[in-house]
């Protein structure tokens, strides 16, 4: 087992490193989508998927 990580720990490290930001990014996500946050910038005249698909928070 120690040969094995001793040999891959490069790989291991970089595989750690991007689940952890992975896991980062998630987090983030989920607290925006729940905090009322979105994609939505709130001006529709910027919408790219035009004004009539756009729905204005109150």
């Amino acid at each position: 087992m120690l040969e094995f990580l001793s040999e891959n720990w490069g790989t291991i490290v970089v595989a750690a490193l991007l689940l952890l930001a992975l896991a980062a990014a998630t987090v983030k996500l989920v607290k925006d989508r729940r905090s009322g946050k979105g994609s939505c910038c709130g001006d529709c005249s910027k919408c790219h998927s035009g004004e009539s698909s756009c729905k204005k928070r109150r």
